[in-house]
């Protein structure tokens, strides 16, 4: 999904908008939801708060981010 940040306008300058447009981009690709294992794009309620489209689950991540790479480590490896 393409953010249009010409919204913008000369505001706030280039550096401020292609960050701005690099964590919309990133908050909005199609991920896979840890519980029903589906690549879904997934809604955020609030702020960290996330919710699968497709399985109505309710869980936590990041602010910007379903997962975050300091979630990961606390996930148990798989035996």
């Amino acid at each position: 999904m393409v953010i249009d940040v010409k919204s913008f306008g000369p505001r706030y300058g280039a550096g401020v908008r292609k960050k701005y447009k690099k964590i919309i981009d990133k908050m909005k690709e199609p991920t896979r939801c840890p519980y029903c294992d589906k690549i879904v794009l997934l809604k955020r309620i609030s702020v960290g708060i996330w919710q699968c489209r497709k399985c109505k689950t309710i869980f936590t991540g990041g602010a910007y981010t379903p997962r975050t790479t300091l979630g990961r480590s606390f996930i148990p490896e798989e035996k």
